[in-house]
C-alpha cells in the first residue's frame, strides 16, 4: 500500500489559501441540484448570432486555427479588433503590436497582473470587485487596496481614491460598467482618475468586457483621455458581447512595451487558445450597428422585467446603468446575511442568486446584498419572478 503524504505543510501557496471553491461553482451545483432557476453565474442561456456560430463552423471545416494559431493571435482577429477600437472608440490600435488575443477576460486580467506586478505592490480596486481580481493579485504577489463602493449609489469617492495612493501603488483595476454593481464611471469620474493616474505615474488596467451594455448614458474607455493611452491595458472580449462565453476570446489593446510585458505572461499560461473561435469573433465584431442596438435593447427590457419582479417580491433594487446584473438589499425582508440567503433561497423559491459579501474584503459593506443575473430568456425571467413572488 502506497504510504499516504504526510506535510506540516500545505499543498495550496499560501497567497491561494484564502480562495476556495468559488461561489459561482457553489451556487450552479446548488441550482443543478435542486432543479432551481439560476440567476447567479452571468451566462446567457440562448446562444449568439446563427451567422457567428456558423463562422466558427466554417473555420473548423477549412482548418483554420485547428492547430496552435499565433501566440499573439491570429491577424484577422487583431485587425478587427483594432478596428473595433476605432470604431467605437476612436482609438488607433496597430494590431500587429499593440493588440493581444487571450483566453477571455479573465487570463487578460491574469496576465496583465503577473506581467506587471512585483511583490509588495500595491493595487487599487474598486469594491465589490469580480473574485478572479482578488486571486490574480495574490498570484502576483500584490497587495489589493479596496476602494469601496456604497450602496445606494455605488460611485467612486475620488477623495479616498486620492488618499489611497501610496508610494508603493504601481496600478489601478478598474471595472466599467461594473460587475457586480452596474455603475458606470462618468466622464468626470474618469477624468479625476486620469489626472491621478497621470500625476503619481500610475498604470491602469482597465475591464470593460460590457462596453456594450450600457443603458443609460454611454461607454467613455479611459484610454481616450489626455495621458491615458500610454499607461492603459483594457481588456474586452467576445462572450458578453455576442453570447459565447465558452469559446474564452478575449483581448487587450495597450501600447507596444505593454503589450510585449503582457504577452511574456500570457505565453506561459495557455500560449494560444480558442483558434477556430477567433476567426469567427472577427466576424462577429464587424457586425453592423444594428445588432448592438437590438442587443442592448433587449437585455434593457429583460433588466426591467427583473427589476419590477424583485420589487415586487420585497427586495430594494439598486437599478444598474449597465452590465446583466442587478443588486438588491435583502433587509426589507428582515434579513441580515446575504450568504445564509442565497443558500436557502433554492429551496424557499427555486432561484439561484450570488451574494454580494464575497466579491468584498469590507464583508459588512455588503452583507445584506445580493446579485441576480437577467441574461436569460424573457420566459425564464417571468417564472423567476413568478416563483421569487414566494418571498
Amino acid at each position: 500500500m502506497t504510504a499516504p503524504v504526510s506535510s506540516d505543510r500545505p499543498f495550496l501557496n499560501r497567497r491561494l489559501a484564502a480562495f476556495g471553491t468559488t461561489i459561482f461553482a457553489e451556487m450552479s451545483a446548488l441550482a443543478a441540484r435542486t432543479g432551481s432557476i439560476n440567476l447567479g453565474q452571468g451566462f446567457p442561456d440562448t446562444d449568439g448570432p446563427a451567422e457567428i456560430a456558423e463562422a466558427a463552423v466554417r473555420a473548423i471545416r477549412d482548418g483554420r486555427g485547428n492547430q496552435y494559431p499565433p501566440g499573439p493571435g491570429v491577424p484577422e482577429l487583431r485587425t478587427a479588433i483594432a478596428a473595433h477600437q476605432q470604431r467605437f472608440c476612436g482609438l488607433g490600435y496597430d494590431p500587429d503590436t499593440e493588440v493581444l488575443v487571450t483566453a477571455g477576460a479573465t487570463e487578460a486580467v491574469a496576465a496583465a497582473l503577473l506581467a506587471l506586478l512585483e511583490p509588495g505592490d500595491e493595487v487599487i480596486a474598486l469594491e465589490p470587485f469580480y473574485d478572479s481580481y482578488a486571486a490574480c493579485i495574490a498570484m502576483a504577489g500584490g497587495v489589493r487596496v479596496p476602494l469601496t463602493l456604497r450602496a445606494p449609489d455605488f460611485r467612486p469617492d475620488l477623495d479616498a481614491l486620492r488618499d489611497a495612493v501610496t508610494p508603493r501603488t504601481r496600478l489601478l483595476l478598474l471595472n466599467t460598467p461594473h460587475n457586480p454593481t452596474g455603475t458606470v464611471l462618468t466622464a468626470d469620474e474618469l477624468a479625476a482618475v486620469a489626472e491621478l493616474a497621470v500625476e503619481r505615474d500610475l498604470l491602469v488596467v482597465t475591464d470593460e468586457v460590457y462596453e456594450h451594455l450600457v443603458f443609460e448614458g454611454g461607454h467613455i474607455p479611459l484610454a481616450s483621455l489626455p495621458g491615458m493611452r500610454e499607461r492603459t491595458v483594457t481588456i474586452s472580449s467576445a462572450g458578453k458581447t455576442f453570447s459565447f462565453t465558452g469559446w474564452k476570446v478575449g483581448w487587450i489593446t495597450a501600447p507596444p512595451a505593454l503589450v510585449s510585458a503582457v504577452r511574456s505572461a500570457k505565453q506561459f499560461l495557455t500560449y494560444v487558445s480558442s483558434g477556430p473561435f477567433q476567426y469567427a469573433v472577427a466576424e462577429a465584431l464587424a457586425l453592423p450597428d444594428s445588432y448592438y442596438d437590438t442587443f442592448r435593447a433587449d437585455l434593457a427590457a429583460k433588466r426591467d422585467l427583473l427589476t419590477e419582479g424583485l420589487t415586487a417580491a420585497g427586495l430594494r433594487v439598486f437599478r444598474p446603468q449597465g452590465t446583466y446584473f442587478i443588486t438588491t438589499d435583502i433587509s426589507p425582508l428582515g434579513e441580515k446575511d446575504g450568504l445564509a440567503f442565497c443558500r436557502a433561497l433554492p429551496e424557499r423559491c427555486g432561484v439561484v442568486a450570488i451574494p454580494n459579501q464575497v466579491f468584498y474584503d469590507d464583508q459588512e459593506a455588503g452583507a445584506t446584498q445580493v446579485r441576480w443575473a437577467f441574461c436569460k430568456r424573457t420566459e425564464v425571467l417571468r417564472e423567476a419572478v413568478e416563483r421569487l413572488g414566494a418571498l
